[in-house]
């Protein structure tokens, strides 16, 4: 095979990792990053925590009812007593448990978290496909901090 097309797979390869890794960011990041009227914000006092998802009660910010029970993914470090600030998905308020993504720089970091791992990984596909070390280096530098400031500011 030319050597040529191995290195547009590799490239279209490492096109495809780092948009998939966008696109599965997004899903969680318009909410944090995007002003909406149908986005309710507030804190979140956290009351139960099982399986992966936490549980508690919700104060809106913007002076609404408070509502007795919101969810949230486990998975940003929420502890039972921890009152964190949240964004309620806007699919989801009119149901009986609306779902909430944290909001604030914790919550920006930990939304891109698979856009970090994206970006590792195309990195070594750079590297190894393409040969372009300093474009992998960049690319993995910039995952790594991603992924070292989320945890930094997910746990402190």
């Amino acid at each position: 095979m030319p050597a040529y097309a191995l290195r547009g797979a590799a490239a279209l390869v490492a096109a495809l990792i780092l948009t998939a890794g966008a696109w599965a960011s997004w899903g969680t990041a318009r909410h944090v990053m995007l002003p909406d009227e149908r986005r309710e914000r507030g804190t979140l006092s956290v009351t139960r925590c099982s399986g992966d998802a936490c549980t508690g009660r919700y104060a809106s910010a913007s002076g609404r009812a408070p509502r007795g029970r919101v969810v949230i993914d486990r998975s940003v470090a929420a502890r039972e007593g921890e009152r964190i600030p949240v964004v309620i998905k806007s699919g989801t308020l009119r149901s009986a448990a609306p779902e909430a993504v944290r909001s604030g720089g914790p919550g920006f970091l930990h939304a891109w978290l698979p856009l970090g791992g994206a970006l590792l990984l195309a990195a070594v596909v750079v590297a190894g496909g393409l040969r372009l070390n300093r474009v992998a280096g960049v690319l993995a530098l910039a995952g790594t901090v991603q992924l070292t400031a989320a945890f930094a500011t997910l746990t402190l």
